[in-house]
């Protein structure tokens, strides 16, 4: 089975390592599960896309929800060198997640 590579934007690193080991632990076996597929669930992969959230435009980028944990990882996908780019991995509240999103999505 071929996996797609999987980068971490800088910010998205430092999301990962503030996380407890069991919950860092759970998010990288949901990255690898997904790294498998990565495209969106209508085109037969895992990601669910995420288009137009509370007025903020997040086209073309997808998430990964870990509801026991309250975590959300969302990714773009890079189809031309097969590549998974981790953008946010934070907490679900209060759709907190997509304003870091909103933030960080054009910066990488």
């Amino acid at each position: 089975m071929k996996y797609w590579d999987v980068e971490f934007t800088n910010q998205a690193v430092k999301d990962r390592d503030a996380l407890g080991a069991s919950a860092r632990n759970q998010v990288d076996k949901a990255i690898r599960k997904v790294s498998q597929n990565p495209l969106p669930k209508n085109e037969g992969g895992y990601g669910n896309p995420l288009g137009n959230k509370h007025g903020k435009n997040l086209t073309g980028l997808l998430k990964i929800v870990l509801k026991k944990l309250g975590i959300r990882i969302v990714y773009k996908i890079i189809r031309n060198s097969d590549m998974m780019k981790i953008i946010v991995i934070a907490a679900r509240a209060d759709n907190e997640v997509y304003e870091i999103t909103l933030k960080r999505k054009d910066q990488n």
